[in-house]
C-alpha cells in the first residue's frame, strides 16, 4: 500500500505494509533514527513524534493511521542543522543523561509550548507524564522547560 504524508516539511510517498508501525517506517524506511524504540507498548514516550501539531507514539500505531498528516520529527525541530531552542535549554540545563528518552521529551515538549504559551509546572508534568526517564534527569527537564517559558519561547524557533 502506498502511504502519502509529510515529514519535517517534505512531502513522502512510500510502500509499506498498511500495519506496520510508524515507527519503523520513519527508522527503517526513512533513516530518521531519532524516536527509538523503547518499550514497543506505548508507555514509555521514546518513540514520541509530532503529527498534525499534536505529540503522538509512534511504536504500535500502524502508518496507514498517519495518511496525510504532517509529522515532525526530533530531526524536524532543528533549523539548517542548527538545534533549537528547546534543544538548546536542555542542552544547557544537562536536561539528558544517556539521551534516549530525550528526542521524545522535547518534542512533547515542542508541542506543548506551541498550544500553551505559559505552561505552569502542572501542565508540564501532565504534558510529559507518559515519558519515562530512567536516569533521573527529570529535575533538569523541569528546569530547561522552565527557563524557556520564562524567555517566552513558543515553538522551539
Amino acid at each position: 500500500m502506498k502511504v502519502s504524508f509529510r515529514v519535517n516539511g517534505e512531502s513522502r510517498e512510500i510502500e509499506s505494509d498498511p500495519a506496520t508501525p510508524l515507527l519503523f517506517v520513519l527508522r527503517n524506511t526513512l533513516g530518521l533514527k531519532g524516536a527509538k524504540l523503547g518499550c514497543g507498548a506505548e508507555q514509555c514516550g521514546a518513540c514520541a513524534v509530532i503529527a498534525d501539531g499534536e505529540p503522538v507514539l509512534t511504536c504500535v500505531r500502524a502508518v496507514s493511521e498517519f495518511s496525510g498528516s504532517d509529522i515532525v520529527t526530533i530531526e524536524g525541530l532543528a533549523t539548517n542543522g542548527n538545534m533549537n531552542a528547546i534543544q538548546k535549554a536542555f542542552i544547557a540545563e544537562n536536561a539528558a543523561q544517556c539521551g534516549y528518552c530525550t528526542p521524545g521529551i522535547v518534542v512533547a515538549t515542542s508541542a506543548l509550548l506551541r498550544r500553551n504559551k505559559t505552561p505552569n509546572t502542572k501542565e508540564i508534568c501532565d504534558a510529559l507524564e507518559g515519558h519515562l526517564c530512567r536516569c533521573g534527569s527529570h529535575s533538569r527537564v523541569l528546569k530547561a522547560i522552565g527557563s524557556l517559558v520564562r524567555e517566552g519561547v513558543t515553538d522551539g524557533a
